[in-house]
């Protein structure tokens, strides 16, 4: 892979069960336990509709601005058989609003297709975890 391809999140430790991520931008968030902490899984979240937002919304915004734009995802957080956490019932579901001229109009008849592109091909998030993409865990 390029320099050009790869991404990068760093964790350090705040204390137990906390941590700040950092991305390449210096841009901070705090993970973990506390009410002012995203968890872990919330991030997964987040970026799996994060990703789908950002698709749908650059296909439907060239034809109008939204007068609402919200985007709800949700899961259930489960042991399985084999005793590993896991999430299953992945549900994103979109609420948007357009005006009623013709540029809104346009707008909501891509909104079902741009979701679905979203799902089907252009997010990165979505499309690697319903890929199940192995994850190299190491101590250097």
């Amino acid at each position: 892979m390029t320099d050009e391809t790869l991404r990068r999140v760093d964790i350090t430790r705040l204390s137990k069960g906390r941590y700040t991520a950092t991305n390449a931008a210096g841009t901070t968030i705090t993970v973990g336990e506390g009410d002012d902490a995203f968890s872990p899984v919330e991030l997964l979240l987040a970026a799996i509709a994060g990703c789908s937002a950002a698709d749908v919304d650059y296909i439907t915004a060239k034809r109008s601005e939204p007068e609402r734009y919200d985007v709800t995802m949700t899961g259930n957080k489960i042991r399985d058989e084999q005793g590993s956490n896991r999430m299953v019932d992945l549900r994103l579901a979109f609420h948007v609003e357009f005006p009623d001229d013709e540029g809104g109009r346009a707008a909501r008849a891509v909104l079902p297709r741009a979701v679905q592109q979203s799902h089907d091909r252009l997010c990165t998030v979505s499309r690697t975890v319903e890929a199940g993409t192995p994850i190299e865990a190491v101590v250097d």
